[in-house]
């Protein structure tokens, strides 16, 4: 079955054969994380700490952990990823999405299920026709796909970051345009795939070689003149795709 609903600004697609109550607690995962950490909702812990009502040190272990998270990846990506916005607030919608995710991954539990939230994908065992597999979209034309990710193996997560849907609202260290269009990330899990390809629209084409050579991760990125750079094995995944 295919459950559908909104959250965190977005929309959440799950094919599973779980019950409604697992459903509804998936649902509850992403309600309490957009309850805690959204800035668009004044009452949330985190808008009440950005307001200065509530001190940072008083904060939640859940919204502590997330922000030590957040700053662990800052380090990790050599500061192209921030929890900070360049006017000093403190934003972690760049990490809470895929915790969120990851966190329902773990409801859901082993079995066949995608979970798909903005375009960020989580999977588990197999689509009903084989491997579960992620469409990448063209951001030149958001009704057209420049090609489709097979999700297998220990590569169970994918994450697309970019400005072809919400304009350019990811922070760049040059503060000018970002040099890619979109990054697409493939990994392990969805919180390491959701914090690169924000860290590498963010770093350009140094943050994406930090990133190739330091993390077992594929990349697929977009330039803002339509060229699309590739690593090796998302290039051979892309292929055998296209050859079955």
């Amino acid at each position: 079955m295919r459950h559908i609903t909104t959250t965190m600004g977005t929309v959440l697609s799950l094919e599973s054969a779980a019950s409604a109550e697992t459903v509804a607690a998936v649902d509850a995962v992403f309600a309490e994380l957009d309850a805690t950490f959204s800035l668009y909702r004044p009452d949330s812990e985190l808008s009440r700490v950005r307001s200065g009502v509530e001190p940072l040190m008083d904060a939640s272990p859940l919204l502590l952990d997330a922000y030590a998270r957040a700053l662990a990846w800052r380090d990790r990506t050599g500061g192209a990823f921030t929890p900070h916005r360049p006017d000093g607030v403190l934003d972690l919608d760049g990490i809470v999405k895929g915790m969120a995710i990851d966190q329902a991954g773990k409801v859901l539990g082993s079995g066949d299920w995608c979970l798909n939230v903005g375009g960020d994908v989580l999977v588990s065992g197999s689509a009903p026709d084989g491997a579960w597999s992620v469409g990448i979209v063209d951001p030149a034309g958001r009704d057209r796909l420049l090609t489709a990710i097979p999700l297998e193996g220990p590569r169970r997560a994918a994450a697309t970051s970019g400005s072809a849907e919400r304009g350019d609202h990811i922070w760049t260290r040059g503060r000018g345009p970002a040099e890619f269009a979109q990054v697409t990330v493939v990994a392990g899990d969805i919180v390491t795939a959701d914090v690169l390809a924000t860290a590498i629209v963010s770093g350009g084409r140094e943050t994406l070689d930090l990133v190739t050579d330091a993390f077992d991760v594929d990349a697929m990125v977009v330039g803002r003149d339509g060229s699309i750079l590739a690593t090796p094995r998302m290039t051979a995944g892309i292929t055998a795709r296209r050859s079955g």
